[in-house]
């Protein structure tokens, strides 16, 4: 795959991230990308391994080359120590998750590591931390100096990236531009191209119901996203739209598209998330969570679980490591320029 090893940020340590990482690389899927880095606390993992009853020995380890397989290999980063408050908001929690993605982005940037995926994070405890970052695309964008990212979610063949994310839906209509439309149109063209999609057709979804209708419902699809599909058509883009939001998704899903552009974060989420999450309708549980946020624009790597730090179960053992193996199989992907694809 590479001849530096993925690595994976243990989140929120109070979160799931601990115990589906000690999950996620006992699970046979995993052990094709070779040795795997763990930047967290070696102590918290090894009371998840505890928890888990997971066979994998925890590896302390000073530097990524030191990294070998069939092991949990830990670069001990930060403070925290077991035992872990599983499902406790904390100030040091948001401190140590933030310097595990701090650590990883130092190491991608240096070449020590080929990519990152990163498990869940807690927004609030990162804040009472000091680090008032929306989120892990807004800390990896910054800390690589990137000028133009967005998000993209991945379930399968179905890829939708977004114009906006965490922003209040009333500021949505300002945010979409077509100079901001554009940008994610270049960014989820060049990204399917490194899934190893030659000529990649991206779907472009309007904001308004029917496209606005010709004005009717609201004039951005005309005025700001249709310029911005054409701008990128005239530059050999593959790009079509704007389509109406209650059949882009659908279409995608059918293969007749290799990538839909959302304009807005639940415009997109929504329609992944009914592809990767399952609930059992008699105990109101979680059966599947699976699905991948992958930062485009970005210098280097980085993929994610689509799921929270879930401190309602955490430290029970219980939670699913789906979306983690998913976000190292598509970290593979990119790496390898699509020889490895996600289930």
């Amino acid at each position: 795959m590479s001849n530096q090893p993925l690595a994976i940020t243990m989140g929120d340590p109070a979160g799931i991230g601990p115990e589906i990482i000690v999950k996620a690389l006992e699970d046979p899927a995993t052990r094709v990308f070779g040795p795997v880095v763990v930047i967290g606390s070696v102590s918290a993992l090894e009371q998840a391994k505890a928890i888990c009853a997971t066979q994998l020995p925890i590896n302390r380890i000073q530097t990524p080359e030191e990294a070998v397989e069939g092991q949990v290999n830990v670069l001990h980063t930060g403070s925290v120590e077991a035992p872990i408050a599983w499902g406790q908001l904390r100030a040091e929690y948001g401190v140590a998750a933030y310097e595990y993605v701090a650590r990883s982005i130092e190491l991608a940037m240096l070449g020590k590591i080929s990519g990152v995926v990163t498990a869940p994070l807690n927004k609030e405890a990162m804040h009472l931390g000091g680090y008032k970052y929306p989120g892990h695309t807004e800390i990896f964008t910054q800390l690589t100096g990137t000028k133009h990212s967005c998000m993209m979610l991945v379930h399968g063949n179905v890829r939708v990236a977004h114009v906006t994310t965490h922003v209040a839906l009333r500021k949505v209509p300002d945010l979409v531009t077509t100079d901001r439309v554009y940008q994610v149109i270049q960014l989820t063209h060049d990204a399917v191209k490194k899934f190893g999609v030659a000529a990649p057709h991206i779907a472009v979804a309007g904001l308004n119901p029917h496209c606005g209708e010709g004005g009717m419902f609201g004039t951005e699809d005309d005025e700001q996203i249709r310029p911005a599909v054409e701008r990128a058509q005239a530059e050999g883009i593959n790009a079509e739209g704007p389509i109406p939001g209650d059949t882009i998704f659908v279409k995608t899903r059918a293969g007749a598209y290799d990538a839909a552009i959302a304009m807005y974060h639940d415009q997109g989420h929504v329609a992944v998330k009914l592809l990767g999450f399952s609930v059992d309708s008699t105990t109101n549980k979680w059966t599947a969570v699976s699905g991948v946020n992958v930062t485009l624009g970005l210098p280097i790597i980085r993929t994610s679980v689509d799921h929270g730090t879930a401190f309602d179960i955490a430290g029970r053992g219980i939670a699913s490591s789906d979306s983690l193996v998913d976000a190292m199989e598509v970290a593979a992907s990119l790496i390898t320029g699509g020889k490895i694809h996600s289930n």
